[in-house]
């Protein structure tokens, strides 16, 4: 077993200057009761923490890091912009350089204007489509994340769709009056909330593959309805992308499912790996923002240099989809691999694109209310035998993991004949 003694240290001195040990909650390692390993660096598919141990990483940074760690052509760029300065205030070339390179690939997205992190990205989305609409009500689903701004700390109420309430001490009420949580994957429950709220609703926001609650890939024909009824109450539709985008291809979910959205909102790959948030889509829609129109949002650091010399690197590595076709053969190989050591009635492994779910049970859900807690609880509890085998996984059973370029074929076959071997145990011992 190996040393986490440096690791350790550091976290119990960080508990001491920084709230829990950490700057976002999941890295304290709670779910799974473990050690949090302290990282010390990077390279390619790998990461090494302070103790010198080495761990195939199927984190990537939450997801942006689809190029892998310290990719050179993105480290290049991105010293040769901090030459001439990390950060002005003022407008710069390379911003419009990504800004029009979005615009020319993705089709939902006429503008765009980039801002620090996917919850600024998000909350700026949804005050635009409020101006826009000049309505109020916003609507979310049960089991998606979209940043911790108040008004989507929401959780579902006790019917199929109700109006929810706050899910996190410090967030007023009032503060979610205007939010209404559907759940997923429910035709019946979206089409009567339309039909009695439709003329309120400002905006539906989803995740463009709810990726932040287990991977809960929805039907093309609930999306699609979604749509519709969006289009037919004159409501916006806003597609977070802040995890899909760029990774699921260029295109992103909307792409996937055929769909045209009113807003995407972006993150994690457009910064290539830098602090990023992005929102865009009809010019009509982002035209009601200052200084043409009277919905304010600015950001100091928004339109960052060296986050968007990062950004523009990646996608432009990303452009012929050549990446995504390979990423998404690799991954499907990985996942069966990994299935091959598995017994199915016990545990689940289900991916989309560079993406892949761990799940410990029979049946593959669409919905929050669909994962078995009991399933998310043995995860969290074999977690650290896959990471003392060398192997880093999200410390979370609702977590989701990503493939990178650099992960190449032996590194997976291993990492899958080993994760196998260890799940399969576990699961048995569990059934």
């Amino acid at each position: 077993m190996s040393s986490t003694e440096r690791s350790q240290g550091i976290f119990r001195k960080s508990e001491q200057v920084i709230p829990g040990g950490v700057n976002s909650p999941v890295r304290a390692f709670r779910s799974v009761d473990g050690v949090p390993r302290v990282i010390n660096r990077a390279e390619g598919a790998y990461i090494w923490d302070v103790d010198g141990k080495r761990y195939l990483d199927f984190c990537c940074s939450w997801g942006p890091l689809i190029l892998g760690h310290a990719d050179p052509d993105v480290m290049q760029a991105i010293r040769e912009q901090t030459t001439r300065g990390i950060s002005y205030g003022a407008p710069t070339e390379v911003e419009y350089e990504l800004a029009s390179f979005i615009v020319n690939h993705v089709e939902c997205i006429e503008k765009i204007r980039f801002v620090s992190s996917g919850t600024e990205a998000v909350m700026s989305a949804i005050r635009a489509a409020r101006g826009f609409t000049g309505r109020d009500l916003v609507v979310k689903y049960d089991g998606c994340y979209h940043g911790h701004c108040d008004h989507l700390l929401v959780s579902a109420g006790s019917g199929l769709a109700t109006f929810g309430q706050p899910s996190s001490d410090g967030v007023p009420g009032r503060m979610t009056a205007d939010t209404a949580v559907l759940p997923l994957d429910d035709e019946s429950a979206l089409s009567a909330f339309f039909a009695d709220h439709g003329d309120r609703v400002a905006a539906v926001i989803i995740e463009g593959i709810p990726a932040n609650d287990g991977l809960l890939v929805q039907r093309h024909e609930y999306v699609r309805m979604l749509r519709a009824l969006t289009e037919t109450h004159g409501a916006l539709l806003i597609l977070d992308e802040v995890i899909t985008g760029f990774r699921v291809g260029m295109g992103g979910a909307a792409e996937y499912y055929g769909i045209v959205p009113d807003l995407v909102t972006y993150g994690k790959i457009i910064g290539g790996g830098m602090p990023v948030g992005a929102f865009g889509g009809r010019a009509d829609v982002m035209d009601v923002l200052s200084p043409l129109g009277g919905v304010y949002q600015a950001g100091t650091l928004s339109g960052n240099p060296v986050a968007m010399t990062a950004g523009l690197t990646t996608l432009q590595k990303l452009a012929d989809g050549s990446v995504h076709a390979a990423l998404e053969k690799r991954n499907r190989q990985f996942v069966t691999r990994l299935m091959n050591h598995l017994d199915r009635s016990a545990v689940n492994v289900v991916g989309v694109g560079s993406i892949f779910w761990i799940v410990f049970q029979r049946s593959l859900p669409r919905a929050a209310a669909q994962i078995d807690p009991d399933g998310i609880a043995h995860f969290n509890r074999m977690h650290e035998r896959v990471l003392q085998s060398g192997i880093y996984l999200p410390p979370s059973g609702y977590e989701v993991c990503f493939l990178s370029t650099a992960h190449d074929e032996s590194a997976l076959d291993a990492a899958a004949d080993t994760m196998g071997k260890i799940i399969s145990e576990e699961a048995h011992a569990w059934v």
